[in-house]
C-alpha cells in the first residue's frame, strides 16, 4: 500500500463547499482582532485547510514534502485567482524560507505526528525561526491522548456522493509495538449498487501528546497559548473527548 499523499485527487474527495466555508470561518474566528497579514503553512498539502484564508486577504505561502500535493495546491490557488509561494521541503528543515518571517507559521492536517516526538520539538523550533516578533505558531492535530486512551480500531466517515456514485471511506488503526500507529485508509467506490473500485493506503504516525507541544512552546517563550477545537469556532466542552484540536500561541 502507498501513501494517500501520492493520490491528491482521492485525498480531496472529502472536500466540498461546506468544508471550505467551515475552514474559512475557522480562520475568521481565530484571527479576529489580530493583525495578521501573512501565513506560512509548513505542511500545506493540497491546501484544503489554509487556502480559505486567502479570502480574508491573508498572503499565503506553503511547503510540503509531496510534489503531487503541491501541484494540486498550486492549481487550486490559481483557479481562485490568487498567487502563492510554494516550496518542496521537509518541515524539520525550513531553511528554504531563508530569513523570511510571517505573522502565522502553521502546521495543518495532523502532520506534526508524522515525525518522532523528538523531531516534533525540532519542527516547532524551525517554525519559531520564521514567526515574526509579534506573530503566532499554529498547530492542528488529532487528539492523540484520547486515541491512546480509548484504543479504538475503526474510524468511520459519512459516505460521499459524486455524480451519482457513492464513495465509502473508513480507517483501521493498528497500534504498533514500538508505540507508533499505522492508519489503514480504505476507500470503496460504488456505482449501480456495485463496488467497482477499491483503494488502500497506509499512513504511519507517532502519537504526540498535548503536553509535549505545550512544553516546547513554553520553552521557546510562548505564554499566551490557546487550546481550541478544530474548527476553532466550536465550543470545547471537554478536551478529553475532543477528537481534533487547535493550538494557537503568540510569540512574546
Amino acid at each position: 500500500m502507498g501513501s494517500i499523499y501520492d493520490s491528491a485527487d482521492i485525498y480531496d474527495l472529502l472536500e466540498d463547499e461546506n468544508r471550505y466555508n467551515a475552514y474559512k470561518k475557522h480562520w475568521e474566528h481565530l484571527f479576529e482582532g489580530k493583525k495578521i497579514n501573512s501565513m506560512l503553512d509548513i505542511s500545506i498539502g493540497s491546501g484544503s485547510v489554509t487556502i480559505p484564508a486567502l479570502d480574508l486577504n491573508i498572503s499565503l505561502s506553503g511547503s510540503d514534502l509531496s510534489e503531487n500535493m503541491l501541484k494540486k495546491c498550486s492549481k487550486k490557488i490559481s483557479d481562485k485567482g490568487f498567487r502563492s509561494d510554494l516550496k518542496v521541503a521537509d518541515f524539520r528543515d525550513l531553511s528554504c524560507w531563508g530569513d523570511q518571517s510571517f505573522d502565522v507559521v502553521a502546521s495543518t492536517g495532523n502532520a506534526i505526528a508524522y515525525v518522532s516526538n523528538e523531531d516534533v520539538n525540532r519542527v516547532i523550533e524551525q517554525m519559531n525561526r520564521h514567526v515574526s516578533d509579534t506573530g503566532y505558531i499554529y498547530i492542528d492535530t488529532r487528539n492523540w491522548d484520547k486515541i491512546l486512551r480509548d484504543k479504538n480500531r475503526f474510524y468511520l466517515y459519512n459516505p460521499i456522493f459524486i455524480n451519482g456514485e457513492r464513495v465509502n471511506f473508513m480507517q483501521v488503526w493498528d497500534y504498533n509495538a514500538d508505540g507508533s500507529m499505522t492508519f489503514n485508509l480504505l476507500y470503496t467506490f460504488e456505482k449501480n449498487n456495485e463496488i467497482y473500485r477499491k483503494e488502500k493506503f497506509d499512513e504511519h504516525y507517532h502519537p504526540v501528546s498535548k503536553e509535549l507541544i505545550l512544553n516546547k512552546l513554553h520553552e521557546l517563550g510562548y505564554s499566551d497559548i490557546q487550546i481550541l477545537c478544530f474548527p476553532s469556532y466550536f465550543t470545547m466542552k471537554n478536551f478529553d473527548e475532543t477528537e481534533w484540536y487547535t493550538i494557537f500561541a503568540k510569540k512574546n
